[in-house]
């Protein structure tokens, strides 16, 4: 005897063996329980989820007549009458399955069709399958509208199709639709276990992992895999051979990788993708396992309890989780999932594996710290530290470019002092601590060391916002350094000096302070701070006449251009609101008629 492959030999033959789709077997169920049975069926989903299985067993439902042929239609098929044995082997008379994807013309539908006006002659029901209903032309549509909306009483159509969206809506508008979905690996794998256990082979849970996650959501595909992994086994299901057959990444090396990246680890990463060369294994199966992995850890830093640690390699994904910020585990996987569609494009995959996770690692948040901004991001730690330093007489700038000193919440105004040994012409403003907040503005010496020349440098400064006050974020404080570089960036902008991320990094970022040849800014988020964009923004400047050195921090920006323009949006909506709600007729349709403005209908109108 012919051997029968284990998606046939183990197809449902009744609703109770489906698996993975309980919400169609139940209304399927209890429609024909209730005898509530629509003339025109749709069936939807991806390849392999039973879509012509349910079919059958509908077909079965409404021809069964019982072991002793006295039944009627059922939820339960038996499975021994005439009908039910016919449609399993399909030779069932009354029941005619057209393959649209071949017979997608208006011949064949016509064709059959004419078999509608005739009475079924075995069982008690003609039943239609068209599978992949979306591949008939449109004239082979329009000849069955009209049968399909009012068949006789005793044909029902089932239709089935992998995409929907083909399917004109005079179609869609005639038929109850059900959607089947896309099996879990875990539903895959516990199926698996039941097949593999009947039929008497030997399996690892490793390798029914990795062929429930390879059927992507398809009981067709996973029992094929199945197959083809029993062959290749000789017999038996081994992890390390299902491996080697799917061409998978052992996660062990995923792991690695995740790991590596966490720590900013460059050699082990090109190490690692070395050995995966070496090994033969797929380079889109190595961003598809990090892909995985990185949704698994972004679901377990949103939702700590959602770690599984009965799973063998739950221990290790939640150490990741731990390891590496939820920000960056968001930034590697939409990586991962663009380098996978860039690896075709490459000459050699593996080449491009190399650069993806290369730039996984550049790309990383905070990077520059590490890269090549050690010098900057020190004096301005330093900046900072003069904060805590003890009170001394007075303070005056440095005279250092790149050591701006820190900036501090308003103070009354003071008359400007001129340093001591300051060149004739320039002037530096001391700033004495303000009585009522002392410890807002420790003084230091201008450079640490007594009895040293000070030399004076015009500073503008600004107030730094607050940072304990989270309200300060949402509104805008507008002020002197704000004006001078709303002006600034609209001229490039308008110009078009600066585009993508570099104009966003103008329009987001506040000047808060400037000297000569120094100036600083400010942004909310870390992932605008990037070497390249405040390179390209300072080589726009230079182009406009400011010969300066940027310099971007981290922090509260409460006046920045992008806050002014979206509190001119806000002031412009706002007036023509105002005009609206003050016009004589709108007011006599909301006091008459009870009238109301849709919220969001009103637009401002831009003058040219």
């Amino acid at each position: 005897m012919s051997y029968v492959v284990l998606a046939r030999k183990y197809r449902p033959k009744t609703f109770t063996e489906m698996v993975g789709q309980e919400h169609v077997v139940q209304a399927l169920s209890n429609a024909l329980t209730q005898q509530r049975l629509h003339h025109a069926y749709l069936f939807t989903g991806t390849r392999g989820v039973g879509k012509t299985t349910v079919s059958r067993l509908l077909a079965k439902s409404l021809n069964c007549q019982g072991p002793d042929g006295q039944g009627g239609i059922t939820a339960a098929p038996c499975g021994v009458c005439q009908a039910c044995v016919d449609i399993d082997s399909g030779r069932f008379v009354d029941y005619t399955e057209l393959d649209a994807a071949s017979n997608r013309g208006v011949d064949e539908v016509q064709s059959l069709l004419e078999q509608a006006v005739y009475k079924p002659v075995q069982g008690r029901f003609k039943v239609f399958m068209i599978d992949e209903v979306h591949m008939l032309t449109g004239h082979a549509f329009n000849a069955m509208l009209k049968t399909l909306e009012e068949p006789p009483e005793y044909l029902k159509f089932v239709l089935a199709t992998t995409d929907p969206q083909k399917v004109p809506v005079t179609v869609l508008s005639r038929c109850l639709q059900f959607n089947l979905r896309p099996m879990a690996p875990e539903t895959v794998q516990e199926h698996l276990v039941r097949v593999l256990a009947a039929e008497g082979v030997p399996a690892e849970a490793p390798a029914l992992r990795l062929l429930s996650r390879a059927a992507r959501g398809s009981m067709r595909d996973g029992l094929s895999l199945a197959d083809q992994a029993i062959a290749f086994g000789a017999g038996k299901l081994e992890e390390a051979a299902v491996r080697q057959m799917l061409g998978s990444v052992d996660r062990s090396h995923v792991f690695r990788l995740i790991d590596a990246l966490a720590q900013g680890d460059g050699k082990t990463v090109v190490e690692v993708s070395d050995a995966l060369r070496l090994h033969g294994l797929s380079a889109a199966s190595t961003l598809e396992e990090m892909s995985a992995v990185l949704q698994r850890m972004a679901v377990i830093q949103a939702v700590p309890s959602a770690a599984d640690m009965t799973d063998p390699e739950g221990a290790e994904i939640a150490r990741l989780a731990q390891a590496m910020p939820a920000d960056e585990t968001q930034l590697l996987y939409s990586m991962c999932l663009h380098g996978r569609a860039e690896l075709g494009l490459a000459p050699d995959e593996y080449a491009a594996l190399t650069m993806v996770l290369l730039r996984l690692l550049a790309f990383k948040p905070g990077s520059a710290v590490r890269h090549g901004d050690q010098q900057e991001k020190k004096t301005l730690i330093e900046a900072r530290a003069t904060e805590r330093a003890p009170p001394v007489a007075s303070q005056v700038a440095s005279p250092l470019p790149a050591q701006v000193a820190p900036l501090q919440a308003p103070a009354p105004a003071r008359t400007a002092v001129p340093a001591v040994g300051a060149p004739p012409g320039r002037v530096l403003p001391v700033v004495e601590p303000a009585p009522a907040r002392p410890a807002q503005r420790p003084p230091v010496p201008s450079n640490g060391r007594p009895g040293s020349e000070v030399v004076g440098v015009p500073v503008r400064q600004q107030a730094e916002s607050f940072r304990e006050n989270p309200a300060s974020a949402l509104t805008l404080v507008p002020t002197e350094e704000g004006d001078f570089w709303y002006a600034t960036v609209s001229d490039l902008v308008a110009r078009e000096a600066i585009m993508a991320l570099v104009r966003e990094l103008g329009l987001q970022s506040q000047l808060v302070g400037r000297d000569e040849g120094h100036w600083m800014l400010r942004v909310e988020r870390e992932s605008l701070n990037q070497p390249a964009s405040r390179e390209r923004l300072q080589n726009a400047l230079l182009a406009a006449g400011h010969a300066v050195k940027l310099s971007v921090e981290v922090g509260t920006v409460t006046d920045s251009p992008a806050r002014r323009n979206a509190a001119a949006a806000a002031e412009k909506q706002r007036a023509a609101e105002e005009i609206i709600l003050a016009d004589p007729f709108v007011q006599d349709m909301m006091r008459d008629f009870g009238a109301k403005i849709v919220p969001g209908s009103i637009k401002p109108v831009s003058s040219k």
